[in-house]
């Protein structure tokens, strides 16, 4: 059964974890006081620093343990992996730091090197993220090849069935066997993607009693939910884990903020990170140095664009139109003018084509490289948008999608961007309005900081040229 080899899986993992650390530690100790790198710092004698072993691994162990880093790791993504390593080295460095503090009127710990604890600190990350990347790797080549897999049988066919089903068969490195689906209104032998109807609700009980799962997965669609009480005693009853994929997941976000209210639980329907006022103005903070910088480094390519416009074609240099941007609320957003000036009327609700007439030939150069994108810093600076979200539409389009597009509206609980998770995945121009706002509602509702520098880095290796600004 796969729960005995987690079991023993999760048992080698420790123990790997523990001789990692320890070789780590020895690493920077060899470093900085083996070969005489630390100058001043080597009077200790090495078995002080060896004894100290017996306390770093097990709190080191500690830690793993608290930030979950022995979750299998179906579950724990590389990157979520990789987050978790660094919180708990940090954590451990800063403990490690701070009890050489306390203890500075010892001998021992006053003469203990620092530099070692530095360069634990690194390679202690380098070498568990590329152990556990390692076993990370060795998993998904035997689980791919029908080693190690998890038995799973579906209670209720749903939606939420099939779209579990999709996502096992393009992820065989799970080791996911889904033995078959039960449910009551799908006669026996229905089929999809291979994974049959076996039997009806009815059935799991005798299906328990077999103790040949690893897990239940309740699949149930939603006018069927009176039957979950009772499903879930039985898989309590019987021992075999059981989880619930609920199927509302067009309706309810895939990492949704739960509320305790003295036991009663509350799901908010959309968790959105920068409603939170410390995150809204660290966020703000980056936005004002940022467009400052912004405005600085690209102020000779405008100065240049801005001359070439005046030069080849009558009319304004900068283009105000009004979007739709923070809590529905309409502004002017600059851009450099790429078009012949024309009726604002009809350039309200008209796209730009391949091949637009009204385009100048410098206004094309400027709109395929983004560079009229540029006096958006302005925009940022004044507070009407940020570096990265969703881009800002015009409102005739905000009224027209919010009618045609689930959700459309909820891009307006954060600023509109110069650039944003859509359009670095190539969502732009003349591109999928249903995509783009699915990227555009995961960036909202997964929002970090690092998030933002990773769109940034991107922007600049390939956001900038676009096929589909005409």
């Amino acid at each position: 059964m796969i729960k005995d080899n987690q079991t023993s899986l999760n048992r080698f993992h420790v123990v790997l974890d523990a001789i990692v650390t320890a070789l780590s530690y020895l690493a920077a100790w060899y470093i900085v006081i083996g070969r005489g790198a630390g100058s001043g710092r080597g009077t200790l004698p090495p078995e002080f620093y060896f004894r100290a072993l017996i306390i770093i691994v097990p709190v080191y162990l500690v830690l793993y343990s608290f930030f979950n880093l022995y979750t299998p790791k179906r579950i724990l993504g590389r990157r979520n992996e990789l987050g978790k390593i660094f919180k708990a080295n940090t954590i451990g460095a800063l403990i490690f730091g701070f009890t050489l503090y306390l203890g500075n009127k010892n001998p021992y710990l006053r003469e203990f090197s620092r530099g070692v604890v530095v360069y634990f600190y690194v390679i202690n990350i380098v070498l568990v993220t590329a152990e556990r990347n390692a076993i990370r790797l060795t998993l998904r080549s035997m689980r791919s090849k029908g080693y190690n897999q998890k038995h799973i049988l579906l209670v209720g066919y749903s939606s939420a069935a099939e779209e579990f089903i999709d996502r096992v068969r393009q992820n065989p490195e799970w080791g996911y066997q889904i033995r078959g689906i039960l449910d009551d209104r799908k006669e026996r032998g229905t089929e999809y993607r291979g994974i049959r109807v076996i039997g009806c609700i009815g059935d799991l009980d005798y299906i328990l009693e077999q103790n040949s799962l690893d897990e239940i997965a309740i699949t149930l669609s939603l006018d069927e939910y009176e039957k979950l009480r009772r499903i879930v005693a039985l898989c309590e009853k019987s021992g075999v884990h059981t989880k619930f994929i609920p199927d509302y997941g067009n309706i309810i976000p895939t990492v949704p903020y739960t509320e305790d209210l003295q036991g009663l639980p509350v799901i908010h329907i959309r968790n959105v990170p920068l409603n939170n006022m410390l995150n809204a103005a660290a966020k703000r903070a980056v936005d004002i140095v940022g467009s400052i910088v912004g405005i600085i480094v690209f102020s000779p390519v405008m100065l240049v664009v801005a001359v070439i416009i005046k030069i080849t074609s009558p009319g304004p240099v900068i283009f105000c139109q009004e979007r739709v941007g923070l809590h529905n609320r309409t502004f002017k957003m600059y851009k450099f003018r790429s078009m012949t000036v024309q009726d604002p009327g009809k350039e309200k609700s008209r796209w730009t084509t391949p091949g637009d007439s009204r385009v100048t030939p410098i206004g094309r150069f400027i709109r395929s490289t983004s560079i009229d994108e540029t006096p958006q810093f302005f925009n940022i600076l004044k507070g009407d948008m940020s570096l990265v979200g969703p881009r800002p539409e015009r409102p005739f389009f905000v009224e027209k999608f919010k009618e045609e597009i689930p959700r459309y509206m909820i891009k307006h609980q954060v600023r509109p961007g110069l650039t944003g998770w859509a359009q670095v995945n190539g969502y732009r121009g003349d591109t999928s309005i249903i995509r783009r706002i699915e990227h555009d509602l995961y960036y909202i509702e997964n929002w970090t900081m690092g998030f933002d520098f990773k769109i940034m880095f991107l922007t600049v290796f390939k956001g900038f040229i676009n096929k589909n600004a005409y």
